[in-house]
């Protein structure tokens, strides 16, 4: 048996249009020293492969990420699977928000050097001394108190689209720069109960020990994440306190969670919330377009990147114009339809 996917992407889209069974979209993460996270991740390949698993999962020496796509008629054999490692019996599993069972269409568990790339070295704080765990109705009447700070530790094209009433939401690319950029901006509220939340809790495990690390009295941190917190307060018959979309890694790019659209189109600034990779492939960039800019612009961020993609002729990098959601490339809706206009 093959521990890999070898069938190429188009033939596994087509697979997963024609499948006549359910899906499930589920994620879990956990810190748990691995001796040896090749085997481990090779066995994991060997058990969820035969079982139609799809999914994107990360190993590393400290642990797992998991964000997976698994068929209902195989649901309780994956959930044996999980009983054979310690690091996995009894793990907590989130379910998506809103599922159309497309999340992912193929299997790929990849080994790296952790689970988060936070650019920090772990020897120099004590990445054990997390904050306090709240579960999602617990955060969510903390929000709008007293001397109380919502944070936001995702990045900017996630918070764009949805975040909590009144977050603090830093304009950053990566979690390193996220954490740099909280630690300035709270450095005179350190006494504050500081509210932590990501997508499903594995950032803000990390950065609950560095605040702490950094002299922050009161860290708490989401439990589950937005995932979480979405079905709890369902569940609790609550009106939620997160508004717009939740950015998700995978082939949806998001799920709605209060029913709102908060962001526009990078394009025509229409109401939006829908994240596309530019189709140029020379440029890729991920940006917000509705479907009519969709239309105009031939799935692409820019009319250089329309005439780039229709006549293969490619320009040096810098004379590319670019439109996205990397700060690198990030512009104006006013400025944008200025250089469309010419």
């Amino acid at each position: 048996m093959f521990l890999y996917n070898r069938v190429n992407k188009v033939e596994l889209k087509q697979r997963l249009a024609e499948e006549t069974f359910k899906r499930k979209t589920i994620s879990f993460y956990k810190y748990h020293i691995l001796d040896d996270p090749q085997e481990f991740r090779n066995n994991l390949f060997h058990d969820w492969f035969p079982l139609d698993c799809f999914g994107r999962i990360y190993v590393a020496q400290e642990g797992i990420n998991a964000q997976m796509s698994v068929s209902e008629h195989h649901f309780d054999a994956f959930l044996k699977t999980l009983e054979k490692y310690e690091i996995l019996n009894g793990i907590p599993i989130k379910y998506a928000i809103e599922d159309d069972g497309k999340s992912f269409y193929k299997l790929t568990i990849k080994v790296r050097p952790k689970l988060v790339a936070d650019g920090l070295d772990d020897g120099t704080y004590d990445v054990t001394n997390v904050g306090k765990h709240l579960s999602g109705v617990d955060f969510h009447n903390q929000i709008g108190k007293e001397n109380t700070v919502v944070v936001d530790m995702r990045n900017y094209y996630e918070s764009e689209i949805g975040h909590f009433e009144g977050a603090i939401c830093p304009e950053a690319d990566t979690f390193r720069e996220e954490l740099e950029i909280v630690t300035d901006l709270l450095e005179d509220q350190k006494n504050k109960k500081v509210l932590l939340y990501c997508t499903g809790g594995i950032r803000c495990e990390k950065a609950s020990a560095y605040l702490k690390h950094k002299g922050f009295n009161d860290v708490n941190q989401l439990h589950g994440g937005i995932l979480e917190y979405a079905r709890q307060i369902k569940s609790a018959g609550l009106e939620p306190k997160f508004i717009g979309k939740n950015f998700v890694f995978d082939e949806r790019l998001g799920e709605s969670v209060n029913g709102e659209v908060i962001s526009k189109c990078h394009q025509c600034g229409t109401p939006c919330d829908s994240h596309t990779n530019c189709a140029n492939h020379g440029c890729h960039i991920l940006f917000i377009q509705c479907s009519e800019c969709a239309k105009k612009y031939l799935d692409c961020c820019t009319p250089e990147c329309v005439e780039e993609k229709s006549t293969g002729k490619g320009r040096k990098k810098e004379e590319r114009i670019v439109f996205g959601n990397s700060r690198a490339f990030r512009k104006s809706l006013s400025l944008l339809q200025l250089e469309n206009s010419k």
